[in-house]
């Protein structure tokens, strides 16, 4: 019952704190979406594309990008892009979220593109369509439907990625928890209190993107 009301406490007197950095949080990761599932949608038709030189391009930087850690990476591309042009730290550690999550979503739609029936495709450049017109109207329609779960599932790992870019002074949920930490000499109370935080944005994510399934659901 004790513990219960110390972490009644910690919620109370961090509730500003948080509630600003949940704002901030989720900030970097819709920038980062958006950046990732651009990049993604780019390196994902140069993928499948046939020209060789556009297929070693992205096989290089999907290679890279995942067989590094995150957190090298955000620290690379914050102090390689400042050294560029001139960035806040929000919007570097945006950016370099944005470019980590660009390889993982471009092998989703790489998949989903690939799963539909080349029948389809056969059959519209048979219409008369170019293979532009053909992926446009035709193929990536169904491709996105398919690629919905495991977007859903990339968009809440980059919910929780974005905590790693406290290392960059970026004030968002986990920078805030780990000063109210050394400040209160509450770690455990403290990272319990962001601990729910997060997972109360996860299941909003999680039933958005539950929703959104049933609408395509509905009408196919």
């Amino acid at each position: 019952m004790e513990f219960l009301q110390t972490i009644l406490e910690v919620l109370k007197r961090t509730a500003p704190g948080f509630l600003e950095a949940t704002v901030l949080t989720l900030q970097v990761t819709a920038v980062a979406l958006v950046l990732g599932t651009l990049l993604g949608l780019v390196f994902a038709l140069m993928k499948i594309s046939k020209s060789k030189v556009l297929q070693a391009i992205a096989n290089t930087y999907i290679m890279i990008i995942r067989g590094t850690p995150l957190i090298v990476q955000i620290m690379f591309l914050y102090f390689g892009i400042t050294a560029i042009v001139i960035l806040d730290a929000f919007w570097a550690g945006a950016i370099a979220l944005g470019i980590h999550n660009g390889a993982y979503i471009a092998e989703i739609f790489r998949g989903a593109i690939q799963s539909i029936d080349k029948g389809q495709r056969e059959a519209s450049m048979a219409l008369g369509m170019t293979r532009g017109q053909s992926m446009k109207r035709i193929i990536f329609p169904q491709a996105l439907k398919r690629s919905i779960p495991p977007l859903g599932n990339q968009f809440i790992i980059t919910l929780k990625d974005s905590s790693l870019v406290y290392i960059i002074s970026v004030s968002e949920l986990f920078a805030v928890a780990n000063r109210d930490a050394a400040q209160s000499y509450q770690p455990f109370e403290t990272y319990l209190v962001v601990a729910l935080y997060y997972l109360v944005l996860v299941m909003i994510f999680t039933a958005i993107l539950r929703w959104y399934e049933g609408r395509l659901n509905v009408d196919k």
